[in-house]
C-alpha cells in the first residue's frame, strides 16, 4: 500500500515537473526567462523545455506594432484657452528585454509623458495656431516621444491627435466670425459680379449708341444725297425738255398766226379756278388778235422767217441707257463687296488679321458717297443709285418720237 501511494507521489511530481518544464511561445511574442529570479535568455516562438523549478517565464512580450489610444486632456493655449486632446501613439517593442527591465510599466510612462509634451508645445502656441498646426505638432511630439522611449526599448512610430476641442464660447465664436466671413465673401463676390454687369451694359449700351449715331449718319447722308441726286436730275431733265422744246419749236419755223393762236389757247387755262373772282385781260392779246384779224397772206408776208441754220435738232439723250449703265455699276460695286465680306470672313476663320481698304489707300475714299463728300466724285458718278433698271420684270421702254426736221 506504501508502495502504490509513492508510485502516485512520483508520478505527481514527475507530471508538474513536466508541465513547468514545457512553454510554447506564439508567433510574433518572445519569452524572457528567469533563474531563480534573475534573467537567463529570451525563447522564440514555438515549443521550448526549461528547468522545472528553476527557471520560469517571466514576460511574454508581443512584437507587433501596437496602438495606444488616451483619454482627451486639457491643454491652455498661450492665449489662455483650455482645450481638449485626444491623441493616439503607435509604438513597436525593439528590445524585449529592456522593454522588461527598464520601465515599470512603458504604456503608462508614455501617457504621461505624452501629455507632458503636449502641455509643453501647445503652451507655446495660439488657439488659431494650434488647430492649422497638427503637423506640426505630431512631428514635434514624435521625435520627443521617439527619444525618451528609445531606452526603453520601444519605438514610437506615429502620433496623432485625433481631435481638438476648444470651449463651447469659443467655438461658438470661431462659427459666427466663419459665418460672418462667409457673408462677407458672398456680398464681395455679388457686388463684384453686379460691377461687373453693369460695366458691359454700359459698354454694351455705349457701342449701341456709336453704332446707332453712326448708322442715323450715314442714313442722313444717304438721305441728302438721294434729295441732291433727284434735284439734280429734275433740274436737268427740265433743263433738256425747255431746250428740246426751244429747238423743236425753232427748228419748225412756225409762224406768227400759230404763235397767236396758241396763245389764245392759253387764256381758258388762265381763267381756270375757284379762286379767279376777277379776270384781268393781258395787254397782249390785241397783238394776237391783230395777227390773226387780218388776212392770213398779209400775216405770213409781214412775218420774219427765223434763220434755220441757227438751231438745229435736239440731241437724243437715252436715259434708259444712262439707267442701265449705273445699274451695272452699282451690280459690279455690289459684287465687290460681297466678295470683299467673303473674303474677310476667310481671314477671321483662319486667324488672320483683315487689312481694310483705307488702310491701303490712306484718305482715299472707297465709295460714291465718301468721294462726294470728300469732294473728290461728281454727282454723274452717283447716278447709278437711283435703281431703275432697264431690264425690270414689266418694263416697257417708251418709242423715240421722230426727230423734227428742218
Amino acid at each position: 500500500m506504501e508502495f502504490v501511494i509513492l508510485a502516485v507521489v512520483v508520478l505527481a511530481v514527475v507530471g508538474v515537473a513536466l508541465g513547468l518544464s514545457v512553454r510554447v511561445i506564439q508567433q510574433q511574442q518572445l519569452g524572457i526567462v528567469q533563474r531563480l529570479g534573475k534573467f537567463h535568455r529570451t525563447i522564440e516562438p514555438g515549443l521550448h523545455l526549461i528547468l522545472p523549478f528553476l527557471d520560469r517565464v517571466a514576460y511574454t512580450m508581443d512584437m507587433r506594432e501596437a496602438v495606444v489610444p488616451f483619454p482627451p486632456q486639457g491643454v491652455i493655449t498661450e492665449d489662455n484657452l483650455m482645450v481638449g486632446i485626444d491623441s493616439v501613439i503607435y509604438y513597436q517593442i525593439v528590445d524585449p528585454v529592456r522593454a522588461a527591465y527598464e520601465a515599470q510599466n512603458y504604456i503608462q510612462a508614455i501617457e504621461q509623458l505624452t501629455q507632458t509634451t503636449l502641455r509643453n508645445i501647445i503652451g507655446g502656441m495660439d488657439l488659431e495656431e494650434t488647430l492649422t498646426s497638427r503637423e506640426d505638432i505630431n512631428q514635434k511630439l514624435r521625435t520627443v516621444l521617439d527619444e525618451a522611449t528609445g531606452k526603453w526599448g520601444i519605438k514610437v512610430n506615429r502620433v496623432e491627435l485625433r481631435s481638438i476641442e476648444p470651449p463651447a464660447t469659443i467655438r461658438d465664436a470661431m462659427e459666427k466670425g466663419a459665418r460672418a466671413e462667409r457673408e462677407k465673401r458672398a456680398q464681395v463676390l455679388l457686388a463684384e459680379g453686379q460691377r461687373q454687369s453693369q460695366i458691359l451694359s454700359a459698354s454694351g449700351n455705349r457701342e449701341s449708341s456709336i453704332l446707332r449715331a453712326q448708322g442715323e449718319r450715314e442714313s442722313a447722308v444717304l438721305r441728302a444725297q438721294a434729295d441732291r441726286q433727284a434735284a439734280m436730275l429734275r433740274a436737268e431733265g427740265e433743263a433738256q425738255a425747255i431746250t428740246t422744246v426751244f429747238n423743236a419749236i425753232h427748228a419748225a419755223e412756225p409762224d406768227q398766226a400759230l404763235l397767236s393762236y396758241q396763245y389764245l389757247q392759253m387764256l381758258p387755262e388762265l381763267a381756270k379756278g375757284d379762286a379767279n373772282k376777277v379776270w384781268i385781260i393781258p395787254s397782249e392779246l390785241n397783238d394776237a388778235l391783230k395777227g390773226l384779224g387780218g388776212p392770213v397772206g398779209d400775216a405770213v408776208k409781214s412775218f420774219t422767217k427765223a434763220d434755220p441754220s441757227r438751231y438745229t435738232a435736239p440731241e437724243r439723250v437715252d436715259v434708259f441707257a444712262e439707267i442701265a449703265d449705273a445699274k451695272r455699276a452699282e451690280e459690279a460695286q455690289s459684287q465687290a463687296q460681297v466678295q470683299q465680306a467673303i473674303e474677310e470672313a476667310k481671314r477671321i476663320e483662319h486667324g488672320g488679321v483683315s487689312t481694310p481698304p483705307q488702310a491701303l489707300n490712306p484718305g482715299v475714299p472707297t465709295s460714291p458717297v465718301e468721294e462726294l463728300i470728300a469732294g473728290t466724285g461728281s454727282a454723274e458718278d452717283l447716278i447709278g443709285d437711283t435703281g431703275l433698271v432697264e431690264d425690270q420684270p414689266g418694263f416697257v421702254a417708251p418709242q423715240r418720237a421722230a426727230e423734227p426736221h428742218e
